[in-house]
């Protein structure tokens, strides 16, 4: 479930996987910074890239799938030339990834990326070590309460993470934490009966630079 091939094989089974929206996570905590470059990991089918990209930012969008790239690319261009130009559209295996060629972004999102423990950790520093002086982080997941909900989640205990685990990961000499959060917010089953689900959400200011 971590492939290339497992997630073209998602992507390519619809024309559409996710709704087309920028998460709502990204809209709380990225509305009201200044626009500046982002490097959003993975990134799907683009619409959080998009929505960066609208508002001015520099946007390298960053996913495992080339389909969800191409699509995202093609719904940038729809949108607009000024948007389009300002997203780059790059293809990794988040697994193997090394780190992002840039070393200094003025804000990283990570948007329901879900690693086995190890490998997650190890990508959540390489994010963290990514972001410049003065920038923001913000590390969106699914919270481990979801798996005692309805929620359609894999049973595999070991992919969540809360926020408090990622701030803990932070040398707290060099890091603001600014939410250390699980908000609520309200879903549906398939047939139809609403439910809650918490989000994991992580937001934090790297200091300057000593």
């Amino acid at each position: 479930m971590f492939s290339q091939a497992f997630w073209d094989g998602r992507y390519g089974s619809r024309s559409e996987l996710w709704s087309g929206q920028p998460n709502s996570q990204l809209l709380v905590h990225a509305s009201k910074l200044r626009p500046g470059t982002a490097l959003d990991v993975g990134c799907g089918e683009g619409a959080d890239a998009i929505w960066l990209a609208e508002r001015g930012w520099h946007v390298t969008a960053l996913d495992v799938s080339p389909v969800a790239l191409r699509r995202g690319a093609s719904r940038a261009v729809e949108v607009g030339a000024a948007v389009a130009q300002r997203i780059d559209w790059v293809q990794a295996d988040l697994l193997a990834w090394d780190g992002p060629e840039r070393t200094s972004y003025d804000l990283v999102s990570a948007q329901f990326m879900h690693l086995p423990k190890e490998p997650r950790e190890a990508m959540f520093g390489r994010l963290a070590a990514s972001v410049a002086p003065g920038g923001t982080l913000l590390i969106v997941g699914h919270h481990p309460s979801d798996l005692q909900t309805a929620a359609r989640r894999p049973p595999l205990p070991e992919l969540f993470f809360t926020a408090s685990e990622v701030a803990a990961s932070l040398d707290p000499h060099a890091w603001e934490i600014l939410v250390d959060a699980a908000p609520e917010r309200s879903t549906t089953d398939p047939q139809g009966h609403t439910f809650l689900i918490h989000d994991t959400v992580l937001r934090a200011r790297r200091g300057p630079d000593p």
